[in-house]
């Protein structure tokens, strides 16, 4: 199978396929905070992430919502002459607002021209009745998804991280997203602490049965001033070679669901905070060696995926 030039069905082939034209993501902070922050679960966080939330490459929220969007579009158009946005709430967790906020800040990050969808960011534990109405209206008049977090399916990893929600509220979180026709797509990191291959895909097979329409495969980044590094430097679990990674992430792809978007295969570490692994900072060295697996391998996306019993 072929996906244009990929052997998986890439954000950009499917972005192309709906708007005929290259589209890009514009990384927004709508100054957000989290539940896992500000003591409503906890004051310290998922242990990966990083001071900023992990929207260490989105704008500044010093700055307006729509500042952020028109400086992002001078840089890209230096390079891109054309192309449509999609506004993207990465910072933090961003539906954890009252709906009112949400309403505005959303409204605004779609407002400018050439500004084609919505793309937010969130917890599945942040999914409110009201939040899901919201989410509801501007599902309704714009292409959206929805990103949830969940990391990883095993619950022992979870407590490991303080990810703070058990695996039965991300369930719940897809089937209220998925009762109003709202696009999901679910992170997994690979490389967490202690957990083995088959436990990654594992992660990565549970979320394959679902009705889920995007994945994000994150590696698993040590960054600086989080709570890793420090479990890092006293325990010295093992950090997934380039080889190894290169190798699962072909596995991921063989057992994902051809209709299922890939929207990321690798992950970005800022250079200044990044620890480990230090080869994945060669973005461009990890793509092209997955692309070269799967062509070795003659493998493509849904290869060894199996469609679950009734």
């Amino acid at each position: 199978m072929r996906w244009n030039d990929k052997r998986y069905h890439s954000l950009n082939y499917e972005l192309r396929k709906v708007f005929g034209c290259k589209v890009f993501k514009l990384s927004l902070n709508g100054n957000f905070t989290c539940p896992n922050r500000d003591g409503l679960i906890s004051n310290s966080g998922c242990i990966f992430c990083s001071e900023k939330g992990s929207g260490d490459f989105a704008g500044s929220n010093i700055f307006s919502i729509k500042d952020q969007i028109n400086e992002q579009i001078n840089l890209l158009s230096k390079k891109w002459t054309s192309g449509k946005y999609i506004s993207y709430f990465q910072s933090f967790t961003n539906t954890y607002d009252t709906a009112d906020n949400l309403r505005k800040k959303y409204n605004e990050a779609i407002s400018c021209d050439n500004v084609v969808g919505l793309a937010v960011a969130t917890r599945p534990d942040c999914l409110s009745d009201d939040v899901i109405d919201v989410l509801d209206e501007f599902n309704k008049k714009t292409y959206m998804w929805v990103e949830l977090g969940l990391q990883t399916i095993h619950e022992s990893t979870a407590k490991l991280i303080n990810r703070g929600y058990e695996l039965s509220v991300f369930d719940k979180a897809i089937e209220k997203l998925r009762k109003r026709n709202i696009n999901v797509v679910v992170h997994l990191i690979l490389g967490l602490p202690f957990e083995s291959r088959n436990d990654m895909l594992s992660s990565v097979k549970y979320i394959s049965n679902l009705d889920i329409q995007g994945v994000k495969l994150h590696l698993m980044h040590i960054l600086k001033n989080t709570y890793l590094e420090t479990f890092y430097k006293n325990n010295q679990f093992h950090i997934l070679t380039q080889d190894e990674y290169v190798s699962l992430v072909v596995d991921c792809i063989e057992i994902l669901p051809p209709s299922v978007v890939i929207h990321r295969i690798t992950g970005d570490g800022p250079k200044d905070l990044l620890i480990e692994p230090k080869w994945s900072l060669n973005k461009r060295a990890v793509l092209n060696a997955i692309e070269k697996e799967l062509r070795d391998r003659d493998s493509y996306q849904g290869m060894r995926f199996k469609k679950p019993t009734v």
